[in-house]
């Protein structure tokens, strides 16, 4: 348990003061440990004081090169002993993403600075947090870093929610997302665009990566730079302008029209078939079962040191799956969205298992391709297979 804490308090890597003046300027006032001009410029960007527009987003998060963002922005009140200071914005910069742990933390800092007007408070909570996992509330009770699992944070967002607004279009995020493809998702509200693409890596549950997720990106050149570096990601934007940028996307999503658009040139590795059709009913028909919430959440985490695991009737080993390896822990979410999902899935990777073969080295499972276009599979479906592999690395080179 112990070092488990110590592993949690490690997890942050900064925290930043900007304010607006009187005068309406934006300035970066303090931070702690020091930051580069490139971050700082980048968190400036991302916060909402220097929009044109004056509109107030209370808290926004993002990723920029596998660093992740928390501002959390208030409106001084005349009561405040910041006399010359309009707005401020908190940021903390750290590597896991949590954003209720983030969002409660930064309004800490925010009632903290609004009482005192300095950055030691503030510095000497950061610290307590980072070294103990736990700072006292001046208002009331103490934030507790352990309180906060990463776990909840990857399931904090409602597939339903999403289902509600495509329906059997779901299918196409779901195969995008499997196939480790390119998701830009569109929408003027970053609230909307945050809330959505959050969501979306848990329609590949068994993966457990967030990594993917850029929810907050500018069209800035060093931005869209890091963001080519990926292989696949899910990036969130509320510049219309991206959408004539298919550069930069597979699948665009404009939330705003409810609209979905592969781009030509993914076409062809995202053609749809009986497979994808299932899928499709099966993600309907669990979003839409009132006895199925987003609420119910009870994982469940079975040891799979064994290297198989049994669920359901179904037993999958660990050794013949890609994206299990042995010796890890398979997260099992049983609610809708995750069980039902994710029991396909995996029945999907089944499909891999009778033409999967040991690479020469030894070292990992290869595709044996001819023997793929022997079991004379659907076109649609043998295509899906393939680019399948191709994402789980199980091409031979």
């Amino acid at each position: 348990m112990a070092a488990a804490e110590a592993a949690d308090t490690q997890l942050m890597l900064g925290v930043g003061l900007i304010e607006k003046d009187t005068n309406g300027e934006v300035l970066w006032v303090w931070c702690y440990p020091s930051t580069t001009a490139t971050l700082r410029n980048l968190l400036l960007r991302k916060c909402c004081l220097t929009d044109e527009n004056k509109l107030l987003h209370p808290f926004v998060f993002g990723q920029y090169r596998r660093t992740w963002f928390y501002i959390t922005t208030v409106e001084v009140p005349d009561s405040s002993v910041l006399i010359k200071v309009t707005h401020f914005s908190i940021v903390l910069t750290a590597k896991d993403f949590n954003p209720e742990k983030y969002a409660a933390f930064t309004r800490i800092l925010c009632r903290m600075y609004l009482k005192h007007g300095s950055p030691v408070k503030m510095m000497e909570s950061y610290i307590a947090v980072l070294t103990k996992g736990i700072c006292q509330s001046e208002e009331n009770g103490s934030f507790l870093s352990k309180d906060f699992d990463a776990r909840k944070a990857y399931l904090a967002g409602s597939i339903k929610d999403i289902v509600s607004q495509f329906g059997m279009e779901t299918v196409i995020l779901h195969t995008a997302l499997m196939l480790k493809k390119r998701i830009v998702v569109y929408h003027p509200k970053i609230e909307a665009v945050q809330e959505f693409t959050r969501t979306l890596p848990a329609l590949v549950w068994h993966r457990q990566d967030w990594t993917i997720l850029h929810s907050y990106v500018h069209l800035s050149a060093e931005e869209l730079e890091a963001l080519r570096m990926c292989p696949g990601y899910i990036a969130g934007f509320v510049d219309l302008e991206v959408s004539n940028r298919s550069d930069l996307y597979d699948v665009f999503v404009n939330l705003a029209d409810r609209e979905i658009t592969i781009a030509p040139l993914a076409k062809e590795a995202m053609t749809m078939g009986k497979l994808h059709k299932e899928i499709g009913q099966l993600i309907v028909q669990s979003a839409e079962d009132p006895e199925k919430s987003d609420g119910q959440v009870i994982q469940r985490w079975w040891p799979i040191g064994s290297g198989q695991e049994e669920w359901g009737g179904l037993v999958l080993r660990a050794e013949t799956l890609p994206f299990l390896p042995c010796g890890s822990s398979l997260p099992i979410h049983p609610s809708i969205n995750a069980q039902d999902i994710s029991l396909k899935t995996r029945e999907i990777f089944t499909h891999l298992e009778p033409f999967s073969e040991v690479s020469g080295d030894g070292e990992k499972l290869v595709l044996n391709f001819e023997a793929l276009k022997q079991r004379r599979f659907p076109p649609a479906t043998e295509n899906f297979l393939y680019h399948l592999a191709a994402a789980e690395q199980m091409l031979k080179i």
